[in-house]
């Protein structure tokens, strides 16, 4: 068709492992959509008996939709027990920040955001302090102040759900902050919530981690990106980074070189989760290249 830009989708896929499946996807693909294939990815998990797949392709072939796909894969799928999801390159997912006080991740995904390393609309900023006000509104994303105490969680979740269904997020970024969702408020979003922890899960869970590991007296420090779960800092996880540290390094260094790995773990986490190259099963996940 004259003008008609190809669609361009992501298919992920995960069931256990047997051969043909690589060849069997691959066929499918060019036989229903004429379909060219620009990236493929696989990874098998040998003790678990598990195969996992990540398909970039592209197709000019204007039938081409979730629900019409979801029809003609439904026999190749059933036959290789395949559980699996079809992303089209767009619409963008739209994404909110939570934050707290320390503002160096926020602020470091604003900058790959405003340069376009972020492929996403970063449709609103929620903070419990008025700190990060400033910051947003130069970026010229919108901000909302919702404070929390202990006597007013649910209520603050309410809020916090209500706001986010309005403006019907796809990912929440916990970009430090300092508070402990609920287990309902994590039911809404499985998945689609990733925290960054200052520190290398799962050692120095908990609130003060740099300040455990100076007392520890170790020589590697790091960060970590996972997904939340209902478990504080057990959900999956997607990245981590460390750096050497010495006898000479104090407790503010620590935080300096911590607040260094945490910028570079979250913003790879939501790079990667806005590419569609994470998959998650029992408690890990597989990161395609």
């Amino acid at each position: 068709m004259l003008g008609y830009m190809p669609k361009t989708a992501v298919l992920l896929i995960d069931c256990p492992d047997r051969r043909g499946i690589v060849a069997a996807i691959a066929n499918f693909l060019v036989r229903e959509y004429d379909a060219n294939i620009l990236n493929a990815d696989q990874h098998q998990d040998v003790e678990l008996g598990l195969f996992f797949m990540r398909v970039e392709f592209s197709t000019e072939n204007t039938a081409c939709s979730e629900d019409q796909f979801r029809q003609v894969f439904a026999s190749l799928a059933g036959e290789f027990r395949m559980n699996w999801r079809l992303i089209f390159a767009t619409p963008p997912a739209n994404v909110a920040v939570f934050v707290s006080h320390y503002l160096h991740c926020l602020a470091d995904l604003l900058d790959r955001y405003q340069i376009g390393e972020l492929n996403c609309n970063l449709s609103l900023i929620v903070s419990n302090h008025e700190g990060a006000r400033a910051l947003a509104g130069f970026h010229g994303v919108p901000f909302h102040y919702i404070p929390a105490t202990a006597g007013n969680k649910a209520a603050t979740e309410k809020q916090q759900l209500n706001l986010l269904a309005e403006h019907q997020i796809d990912l929440v970024v916990l970009a430090r902050y300092m508070q402990v969702l609920s287990p309902s408020f994590v039911s809404v979003y499985p998945q689609q919530i990733i925290n960054v922890h200052h520190s290398f899960l799962p050692a120095f869970t908990g609130a003060k981690p740099y300040h455990a590991a100076f007392a520890r007296g170790v020589k590697l420090i790091g960060a970590t990106s996972h997904y939340v779960t209902e478990v504080l800092d057990e959900g999956p996880i997607i990245e981590q980074d460390v750096t050497r540290i010495s006898q000479n390094d104090q407790l503010p260094d620590l935080i300096q070189k911590g607040r260094d790995l945490e910028r570079l773990v979250l913003s790879r986490a939501v790079r990667w989760h806005l590419g569609h190259r994470i998959l998650s099963y029992a408690n890990k996940t597989v990161i395609f290249a």
